[in-house]
């Protein structure tokens, strides 16, 4: 089974890798700082839970 991530994280999540498709790859210390850069999200843990979703999402899609 995996995480329940909560609506928000996902919605701001999708948006990032949709927006910048290019930008974002299946590291997470890269997309870490692709959404410190490209977003306003002021909290340490919310950048980490979007940047980790987005890892995942990337890894689901090459697959």
């Amino acid at each position: 089974m995996g995480n329940v991530r909560p609506t928000y994280i996902k919605r701001v999540a999708i948006e990032l890798a949709k927006l910048y498709p290019n930008e974002f790859t299946d590291d997470f210390e890269h997309n870490k700082k692709m959404v410190s850069e490209l977003s306003d999200v002021r909290s340490i843990l919310m950048r980490n839970r979007i940047a980790g979703y987005i890892t995942r999402y990337r890894q689901r899609l090459a697959v």
